[in-house]
């Protein structure tokens, strides 16, 4: 496909924590590997924030999925960076670089306003990548692509679903996509990605993160209904076309394979059956 027929990047962004970086920087002249200076600051959070989530300044990349759908939201393609090497700075430039090869299609996220974006943006930095059209070449103001408001640049689904944070989205992506039918969590989640990653199971958290795009494209979907940019029924059109999309590869994707087990079809109530009315 042309690339001038991409309009939208679905992404999801699955990193680790430099473990000498948090040595280095947490536990200066502690003697600690890499494996134990992260176990011990997770443990450190987890006591003191109730979450082992470390922040996102000390991780690089370890997988992105990219879901590339055309103007009429159809999915086109959906790629895993650097598979099977998985080099974070090789990650990063491919991502920056199919971006810019594309045409700067708008990225559409669940949270990665918080968390994806600065996560690659600060790759970019760490690895000396130059990134002029996403930084500032081009418009100025509230149409800047890192404007938070430019929803044509970086469309978040929790804030458009949020108001911006004015709500909590409480049960994220998640709960967003099992509202649609669609399987959500499965085994793996994303505090999981760092064990699998030091246990070279680095498959694993590749497919999780194609099953995460592809819960975060379905949501997309549902939100262009909400805006008025889908009728319901193009958009039920778009998910079964995605379905035989995905059993056309799920031989060759366990990912695929897996999602397809728990999918669910959207539970339509303008479909169902109205009781009769009750007889005067």
């Amino acid at each position: 496909m042309p690339t001038h027929d991409i309009r939208y990047f679905v992404l999801d962004v699955e990193s680790v924590a430099d473990g000498a970086l948090v040595a280095a920087l947490r536990y200066p002249g502690a003697g600690l590997g890499p494996a134990e200076a992260v176990a011990r600051y997770r443990a450190e959070l987890l006591e003191t924030r109730q979450t082992d989530s470390i922040p996102y300044t000390y991780q690089v990349p370890v997988s992105i999925a990219v879901a590339k759908v055309t103007a009429a939201y159809a999915l086109a393609e959906l790629v895993i960076l650097d598979e099977p090497a998985f080099r974070p700075h090789v990650i990063a430039d491919l991502f920056w670089r199919g971006w810019e090869a594309y045409g700067q299609p708008t990225l559409v996220t669940y949270n990665g306003r918080s968390f994806d974006l600065p996560l690659l943006e600060l790759a970019a930095f760490r690895y000396g990548l130059a990134l002029p059209r996403w930084f500032g070449e081009g418009p100025k103001g509230s149409q800047a692509r890192r404007n938070r408001y430019n929803a044509a640049s970086h469309l978040d689904l929790m804030e458009l679903l949020t108001n911006f944070g004015a709500a909590r989205f409480s049960g994220g992506l998640d709960l967003a996509a099992r509202l649609l039918g669609k399987p959500g969590k499965m085994e793996v989640e994303g505090q999981l990605v760092q064990g699998l990653h030091e246990e070279g199971r680095l498959g694993e958290s590749n497919d999780y993160c194609r099953c995460d795009v592809l819960d975060t494209y379905f949501v997309f979907l549902r939100t262009r209904v909400l805006v008025g940019q889908l009728t319901l029924e193009r958009e039920q059109d778009l998910v079964a076309a995605t379905k035989r999309w995905l059993e056309e590869r799920a031989a060759e994707h366990p990912a695929y394979q897996a999602y397809l087990a728990h999918w669910g079809d959207w539970p339509n109530p303008w479909k169902r059956a109205e009781p009769a009315a009750a007889s005067v």
